[in-house]
């Protein structure tokens, strides 16, 4: 923001410029404040993105080395283009709400001779030749930012289009386009592109399923993003960590969430893992119908936070797949019988196969069913060798009770 005699400085008359021009009437706006004193800012925030990366390029081109410096840190040299560029990028990829995106954006757009022209002298004299846009361009196709957001990866795409370098979209729509993906191999930037496609598209995918796709791990972590786009996810065996955790959560809280079938399976969650993805169930935008959770680490802490979250919202679960849990134990099960109990659970299939239960497990779900006779109608506990017939007879006096829904009961002797 800014006042009347700020642009005076500049040599702008905000009087006659909203009178004889249309291009600061869409610029300024003016607003009041305490002192009833005219203050001027930007319509759009894009507008000071822009400027920003003006003076930027202006910085670089003229050597105003301690702008630069305040910028980077006081390590900056002064370097070609192609470099500057790579650091300002690697700068924004840091960033951990991306609020150097649309900066980044702009700040590659005006390497292009076109735009060169039109803000003539502005930018200080520069010739930018082919070979340093190529560089530019396979800098930013060759990044390493594995470490990254997948959110600030895509970012990477974005800049790579304003550079007019459409070879990446031009890739992705002919693998969408081909009958044989999975015997495509594709680059971890070609994910990360897709991954921007498949979230745009107005079609929304029917099944994201990141082992059908022919790329390295690495690879396969930057597609995960599409999952707000899809109704099926398959995000097994991945090594899937607390942004990806943010990225799922976010998925299921959109509005509208199309996701109803998530398998997270193989993934040590963590505490903080766990926390994010109740907080997506929490919502009352969440229309999740399924979830795996198979050999997620899953303890008594974490069942907790989740029968939390199931108990707290209206939930559409149908399928809750546990297994292969071997911290769940006893105490896990009585966290989620809490949710079982509830009346806003319409739970129809739980598994519980190989998570370390005992006869006390049996007297916890046998007591929620009691009060909760309605829904479930299959419960496995397969794999709890400790488990005996005097153990799991409760639950198999209920399947026989015509007040309980239970038709299938497993478990192992």
């Amino acid at each position: 923001m800014f006042y009347q005699e700020d642009l005076e400085q500049c040599g702008l008359d905000v009087t006659e410029a909203s009178v004889y021009s249309g291009v600061c009437t869409e610029i300024f706006k003016r607003e009041c404040v305490i002192f009833q004193k005219p203050v001027y800012c930007f319509v759009h925030l894009s507008i000071q993105e822009f400027l920003a990366a003006v003076y930027m390029f202006h910085c670089f081109t003229n050597r105003k080395t301690e702008v630069l410096k305040n910028f980077f840190g006081k390590k900056y040299k002064e370097s070609s283009l192609d470099d500057f560029l790579k650091q300002v990028m690697r700068k924004s990829l840091q960033s951990k709400n991306g609020h150097l995106d649309l900066f980044v954006r702009f700040l590659h757009g005006l390497c292009l001779e076109s735009n060169q022209r039109l803000l003539g002298g502005l930018l200080g004299q520069t010739e930018i030749s082919p070979g340093t846009i190529q560089r530019v361009i396979n800098n930013l196709k060759e990044m390493n930012s594995d470490k990254i957001s997948p959110d600030r990866r895509i970012n990477i795409f974005h800049c790579l289009m304003e550079m007019n370098d459409l070879s990446l979209f031009q890739e992705i729509q002919e693998f969408l386009k081909s009958e044989n993906r999975s015997e495509k191999k594709l680059s971890e930037i070609h994910c990360s592109a897709l991954a921007f496609m498949l979230q745009m598209s107005d079609e929304v995918l029917d099944e994201l399923d990141l082992q059908k796709y022919n790329t390295s791990f690495w690879g396969l972590r930057r597609l995960i993003p599409a999952v707000r786009n899809c109704r099926k996810a398959q995000l097994t065996k991945c090594a899937l960590s607390e942004t990806h955790c943010k990225v799922v959560a976010s998925a299921l809280k959109s509005n509208p969430s199309h996701l109803t079938e998530l398998d997270m399976s193989l993934n040590d969650l963590y505490d903080s893992g766990v926390k994010l993805l109740c907080a997506g169930l929490e919502s009352p935008n969440c229309r999740l119908e399924t979830l795996r959770l198979k050999g997620c680490g899953l303890s008594k802490i974490r069942c907790d936070y989740l029968a939390a979250a199931l108990k707290s919202n209206r939930s559409h679960l149908r399928e809750l797949d546990l297994s292969f849990n071997n911290n769940l134990k006893d105490s896990g099960v009585k966290q989620l019988c809490r949710f079982l109990e509830s009346p806003r659970c319409e739970l129809e299939t739980l598994r519980l196969s190989f998570c370390g239960l005992s006869k006390f497990s049996c007297d916890s779900l046998a007591a929620a069913l009691r009060s909760n006779p309605f829904h479930l109608r299959e419960l496995d506990l397969s794999g709890n060798y400790s488990l005996t017939d005097s153990d799991v007879k409760q639950l198999s006096d209920l399947k026989e009770s015509p007040d309980c829904r239970l038709a299938s009961l497993v478990w192992s002797r």
